[in-house]
């Protein structure tokens, strides 16, 4: 067998001398026996609905969002020969395992407690086997921490706690991204600023850009940001 590293280094020499192009995970198709189903239950997650497009042959494609993620997920008719049921191991990232997990028992849905690993994989053995220890990691430490549900087809998906990321693991955001997002920001905060009372610039964008990110429009967006900035306020004044 070669060594991985030495494969590894051949690799990136020889990416050098080639322009890097950014591959973004857009979208990830799971397989489901009714559309209509997953709809209702993907809606009811609180997941944004992107959308629902049929046409005359049967093919039909709906996207979902979930709140605060880059990459959606389609499922619909005749989009994949897979069979219903059959995606596992689907990773959601949230930086509180417990509260998220209310949130989804509080939609209805049936989820797990939450659990750590008593040994390396239980996140991916069923709901009540030994190696799933219950409770958060002790600590809370970062990657450690789980809960699992499935959607009406048997897709299953994993809730991680993350809340340090491994180094080099950033937030994903390109430059010209970041650019537009601080751009269009900039202008609705020259709207906002000359009627409001005085506040630090960086709590209004972060506001701002946190509510875009989450699928919101520029206008709602506007609003969260000036709630947020008179509670940053407030709360400096209490």
């Amino acid at each position: 067998m070669a060594n991985p590293n030495n494969e590894t280094r051949s690799s990136d020499a020889g990416d050098a001398s080639v322009a890097r192009v950014e591959m973004k995970l857009e979208a990830v198709v799971i397989p489901v026996s009714n559309a209509d189903r997953a709809k209702a239950f993907y809606g009811r997650l609180g997941w944004r609905l992107d959308a629902d497009f049929a046409f005359d042959n049967g093919f039909r494609v709906v996207q979902f969002t979930p709140p605060g993620s880059g990459c959606s997920v389609q499922f619909g008719t005749n989009i994949t020969a897979a069979a219903p049921g059959s995606a596992h191991g689907l990773y959601l990232i949230v930086s509180d395992i417990e509260a998220a997990r209310d949130e989804l028992a509080a939609h209805g849905i049936a989820v797990s407690e939450a659990f750590h690993a008593g040994a390396p994989g239980a996140q991916f053995q069923p709901d009540g086997t030994s190696d799933r220890v219950g409770g958060p990691a002790p600590d809370h430490g970062s990657y450690s921490s789980f809960a699992t549900f499935s959607d009406p087809d048997g897709n299953g998906w994993l809730l991680q706690e993350v809340t340090t990321r491994l180094p080099g693991r950033g937030l994903g955001m390109d430059v010209p991204t970041l650019t537009e997002l601080l751009r269009e920001a900039e202008t609705h905060h020259g709207e906002y600023e000359p009627t409001a009372p005085k506040h630090h610039w960086w709590d209004w964008y972060a506001a701002y850009i946190a509510a875009r990110e989450n699928g919101k429009t520029p206008e709602e967006a506007a609003k969260d940001a000036a709630l947020h900035t008179q509670g940053a306020i407030d709360g400096a004044t209490a």
